[in-house]
């Protein structure tokens, strides 16, 4: 009984401290009304909804992927959804000087930047780790690299608008998650950089918010395909998703859990039952 206190009170606590500072802060749609915001990875899944979000607000959208004919669409309907503007720019985040492209379009097309929404991701597989050395470097580019590129040129923007990087991750960067090897290390690595520049930023009173988006299991095309018929839960809606992560950026969270009962109440076994955790996340496999 005296161990099973031992956990079940600072996790409670946990739960009220997190229930009580979340609710002072109330979003409304106009926090983003006019603002300048990227969204990469916008043709399909989460990042084209944030984007459809984001016009129904009224915001300036820029968005980015590979697919050219995808990005067209997604603007014709940002447009109709009362966007302040909306543009595109098509190409690969394999390259580096790409990701700069896009903020440098920024620049030139919005006047500025207010919030850098990072969501794209590379292809990987869905499976036991293959040892190919060469496909964790090229996830490591597209996935991590790019991302450090695009928010090391949009920073003198988002200075000086005192705006918001927002960063796309998942449980799979906060644990280790078996058949995503690759994928999990870009993740970790995302958390460890932005973690830690969020830091510095804190010490140089640099006035521009991080937020890391720590999601569990989404109905997007590829994540469905990949795992929908191991992974034992029901994925959770896109749409919603979408909404939450821009909740979450323009109240300039820390980091934000969705969905709240599969990522981040999980995660408070990691210091005091981390052997436990491991085997919850290895029973959400058929």
């Amino acid at each position: 009984m005296g161990r099973l206190q031992k956990i079940l009170i600072p996790f409670l606590g946990l739960v009220l401290a997190f229930w009580f500072y979340s609710a002072r802060d109330t979003f409304k749609p106009e926090m983003l009304r006019g603002k300048r915001v990227i969204v990469t990875g916008a043709s399909s899944g989460i990042g084209e909804q944030m984007a459809y979000h984001l016009a129904r607000m009224g915001a300036h959208v820029l968005v980015t992927a590979r697919t050219e004919a995808r990005l067209q669409n997604v603007v014709q309907r940002c447009l109709q959804l009362g966007a302040a503007s909306a543009r595109f720019v098509s190409g690969t985040m394999e390259d580096t000087a790409f990701a700069q492209h896009v903020v440098r379009e920024a620049h030139t097309s919005l006047g500025g930047l207010d919030m850098l929404i990072l969501n794209h991701v590379g292809a990987s597989y869905f499976g036991f780790f293959d040892g190919d050395v060469e496909h964790v470097r090229k996830l490591l580019e597209i996935n991590f690299l790019s991302y450090v590129a695009m928010a090391t040129a949009a920073l003198p923007m988002l200075k000086e608008s005192e705006g918001s990087i927002v960063v796309v991750s998942s449980m799979a960067g906060k644990v280790g998650f078996p058949f995503t090897v690759p994928y999990s290390a870009t993740k970790f690595a995302l958390d460890g950089f932005f973690s830690s520049l969020r830091q510095e930023f804190t010490i140089q009173n640099i006035n521009v918010s991080i937020t890391l988006c720590i999601l569990g299991f989404i109905d997007t095309e590829r994540a469905v395909r990949a795992a929908a018929e191991v992974l034992q839960e029901r994925p959770a809606p896109r749409d919603e998703c979408a909404l939450e992560i821009l909740k979450g950026a323009a109240l300039r969270r820390r980091e934000l859990y969705y969905r709240y009962s599969s990522t981040r109440l999980p995660l408070l076994l990691r210091d005091c039952a981390a052997e436990l955790l491991d085997y919850l996340v290895r029973s959400r496999y058929r």
